[in-house]
């Protein structure tokens, strides 16, 4: 194999040092609402914790000291704030906005370890002096239901709505596609609206498209 060949890595898995495997395994699946994915030994002293992608190990007593800190990144930093606080988690900080451009809330365990959950959040500075002009258009009936609901849920205005989504289409992304501004939850809630508003058709359907007024008025020509 050449010395130059492009080394392949799939991913990175930090290993946590516990005190008690039995502590960190029910404070990480009750508190911060992460799954059991697996667990070696009888008892068990090594295992898996996983929160959607990011997944975390375990080892007793060995592979690591108290007080690590990790960084976790996800959708809903207020929604998951919410929730493991009534959990009994022990927040230490946030929810703040910080500087750097995230929403941030620190969480320790047992163990002294501390993991920071982050929001990516829109840079809000320095200001871009912009002239906004009126623009009339013809939408889908449904889709246009859907998306003074989806504006009001994002807390825009509809013009505001329509300027991030399509600057996001302007932009690939790697592997193929367009960006979204959307995220996990805000994707369910569209899901939702699709249901109340009987969206039934897919993503390329603006394609066939036809008015029925157009037909009307064709007709009569």
């Amino acid at each position: 194999m050449s010395l130059h060949a492009k080394i392949s890595a799939q991913c990175l898995t930090p290993i946590l040092y516990v005190r008690d495997f039995r502590e960190a395994t029910h404070y990480y699946t009750k508190k911060l609402l992460f799954d059991l994915r697996w667990q070696w030994g009888k008892p068990p002293s090594f295992g898996c914790v996983s929160l959607g992608k990011v997944e975390i190990f375990f080892c007793l007593k060995a592979q690591g000291h108290p007080g690590t800190w990790l960084s976790v990144f996800m959708d809903d930093i207020d929604d998951y704030f919410d929730r493991i606080t009534k959990m009994g988690a022990e927040v230490i900080y946030g929810a703040r906005n910080e500087p750097w451009g995230c929403r941030e809330i620190h969480v320790r365990d047992p163990n002294q370890h501390v993991i920071r959950f982050s929001q990516g959040i829109p840079a809000r500075e320095p200001k871009l002096k912009i002239q906004r002009v009126p623009l009339r258009m013809r939408i889908e009936k449904r889709l246009a239901a859907l998306m003074h609901d989806l504006a009001r849920h994002k807390q825009m205005s509809l013009g505001e709505m329509l300027e991030e989504t399509v600057l996001h289409t302007f932009e690939p992304v790697p592997g193929g596609g367009v960006a979204s501004p959307h995220g996990g939850k805000t994707f369910a809630h569209i899901q939702a609206l699709k249901k109340r508003h009987g969206i039934d058709y897919d993503t390329h359907a603006s394609y066939r498209f036809a008015e029925r007024g157009n037909r009307r008025r064709k007709k009569k020509e």
